[in-house]
């Protein structure tokens, strides 16, 4: 299992980059149009770490992990016959891939495929 995507949502993108290249040492770029208008840095190993503002009024501020997948198809079908509910199906994001959003319980999931 490995990380291809920290999503931070926060009213204070600014604060938290600031935070994140201070503790991290990363750098951000400018807002990125395909994800969300994130400010997104890339680790060594090609992990993303993006922070952005909530994009509608009712989204909440949350960190959401999004797991590398090889079949976010299957991976999708998968998660909802173990009784996920599908919050955003499989849909590309510009030139970067393909991403899902399933929730289980209280926890949402993140799913990438590159």
């Amino acid at each position: 299992m490995a990380v291809h995507y920290l999503e931070i949502v926060s009213n204070e993108v600014d604060t938290l980059t600031e935070l994140y290249q201070r503790m991290y040492g990363l750098s951000f770029g400018p807002a990125d149009p395909d994800l969300g208008q994130a400010r997104v840095a890339t680790q060594a190993d090609g992990a993303l770490i993006g922070i952005r503002k909530p994009l509608a009024a009712h989204e909440r501020p949350i960190t959401r992990t999004y797991l590398a997948v090889e079949d976010i198809q299957r991976a999708v079908k998968e998660a909802e016959e173990s009784g996920a509910t599908i919050a955003y199906p499989p849909t590309r994001q510009g030139t970067r891939g393909i991403f899902a959003i399933v929730i289980h319980g209280d926890a949402e999931h993140g799913l990438w495929q590159r």
